[in-house]
C-alpha cells in the first residue's frame, strides 16, 4: 500500500499547504510546469516522479522526462504534462493509451481539477490542477491518494493560491 501525492503546474512556487498535505505520502507525482528548483526542493522532501511541462527550461528536461509510464501496486501508470482529458485526449497520447492500457492516467496543464473515471480505457484519470499562483485559477489545488491493488480513498485539497486557508474533501 502506498500514499501517493499528485501536484501539477507549480510555476516556481510551492505552496506551503502542500508539506502538511503530502506529510504522510510515500511519494509524490508532479504532472508538469515545475519551474527552476522546485524539482530539487520536492526530492528533499519525498521521492518524486515528474514529467516536463511546456513552461519549463532545459534544466528540468534533462531531469525529467515529457512522458512517465511506471508501475506502482501492480498499478500502470501514465503521466504527461498536455494529455487532454476523457474523450478528448491529445493525438500524441491518445496511441500510448491505447498500447499500454494504463490504470491511472495523470496530466497537468489545464490548471483545471478534474478525476474521472474514463469507460472507455478503463482508467482513472487525475488532472490535479494548478498548485502554484501563475495563471488564471483562483483556486489552487493538490490530491492524495491510496494505491492498495485499486487507487481509492482519494483526497482535494483546495486553496486560494495567495492565502492559507486549506480545505480537504
Amino acid at each position: 500500500m502506498l500514499r501517493i501525492g499528485i501536484l501539477s503546474d507549480t510555476h516556481s512556487t510551492l505552496p506551503d499547504q502542500l508539506y502538511s498535505f503530502f506529510a504522510d505520502c510515500d511519494e509524490l507525482w508532479h504532472a508538469g510546469d515545475i519551474g527552476i528548483d522546485i524539482l530539487d526542493e520536492l526530492r528533499n522532501f519525498k521521492p518524486v516522479v515528474a514529467v516536463y511541462g511546456n513552461t519549463d527550461d532545459w534544466d528540468i528536461r534533462r531531469e525529467v522526462p515529457e512522458t512517465q509510464l511506471f508501475k506502482r501496486e501492480n498499478l500502470k501508470i501514465i503521466m504527461t504534462h498536455i494529455g487532454g482529458y476523457p474523450g478528448h485526449y491529445e493525438n500524441r497520447i491518445l496511441p500510448l493509451i491505447k498500447s499500454e492500457k494504463p490504470d491511472i492516467f495523470v496530466t497537468g496543464h489545464s490548471h483545471i481539477l478534474r478525476v474521472m473515471y474514463d469507460k472507455t480505457y478503463n482508467m482513472l484519470h487525475i488532472n490535479p490542477g494548478a498548485a502554484g499562483r501563475q495563471g488564471f485559477h483562483k483556486v489552487a489545488t493538490l490530491v492524495r491518494l491510496t494505491l492498495d491493488g485499486v487507487p481509492k480513498d482519494l483526497e482535494i485539497c483546495e486553496f486560494d493560491k495567495y492565502g492559507s486557508e486549506m480545505n480537504i474533501h
